[in-house]
């Protein structure tokens, strides 16, 4: 049997009695920290391990979520800020949701808003899961944060490729120019992820050299968390 059936079975095992249901739910959750580059294929790794695990209590919290709130700032002041320095994020909103959720508590996560540079007026609930994939290009620089994890993921990709996907993604899908995106990532992004991104490979616990063909790394990952769950469930009895 390989890997990928294993991890499965153990995780779905855990579902298939009520009796089961319920220690699950008196179960630390799991946390999962993937980090990487911008553009490195973070969210592709991310939403892999959401798929496997379909139907059952799992979320995704990207850490752009809690990008600092900005709304006292002029929106000139706001636009010239470096969004890839860990000080443009929440880290302490962000470690006290991640404890709240540790704790089977439902939170109302920020959500932030691309088109103002500032953090939205509405929130997103998030009731409690089994299973909690935090990600973002800092996912591991804060070490109170690290502390929470179970696991923790670096998807290692090429800057050349990390570039072009920012590229499409800033001009598609944030109304960004090419001009914009290039200065950003010369000023900011590439220096940034030189000084605080790239040195969090070394608290992975997992580097994922990043290929969209290649799912032997989410397979692991799969038996993993499954084997993780399962030695919770059985704390509980």
């Amino acid at each position: 049997m390989n890997i990928l059936s294993d991890g499965l079975i153990l995780y779905n095992s855990a579902f298939a009695a009520s009796p089961s249901k319920d220690k699950i739910m008196n179960a630390k959750p799991i946390i999962i920290g993937v980090a990487g580059g911008s553009g490195s294929g973070k969210t592709t790794v991310s939403r892999a391990l959401y798929e496997r695990f379909s139907g059952h209590p799992i979320t995704i919290i990207e850490q752009d979520y809690y990008y600092n709130d900005q709304a006292h700032l002029s929106p000139e002041v706001r636009r010239a800020q470096n969004y890839d320095h860990p000080d443009a994020f929440d880290n302490a909103l962000l470690y006290q949701q991640l404890g709240q959720l540790l704790e089977r508590k439902a939170v109302e996560l920020p959500q932030y808003d691309y088109t103002r540079d500032t953090r939205a007026g509405h929130t997103k609930h998030q009731p409690p899961v089994d299973v909690i994939i935090l990600e973002g290009i800092l996912a591991l620089y804060d070490e109170n944060i690290r502390s929470l994890m179970d696991i923790k993921l670096f998807v290692d990709t090429d800057a050349d490729l990390r570039f072009i996907r920012r590229l499409q993604r800033d001009c598609l899908e944030r109304g960004r120019s090419i001009e914009s995106v290039v200065g950003q990532y010369i000023e900011q992004v590439r220096p940034m992820h030189i000084q605080f991104v790239e040195p969090t490979k070394r608290h992975a616990n997992i580097i994922i050299p990043f290929d969209e063909r290649n799912g032997v790394a989410v397979d692991i990952l799969i038996a993993k968390v499954g084997a993780i769950l399962q030695q919770r469930i059985a704390q509980t009895r």
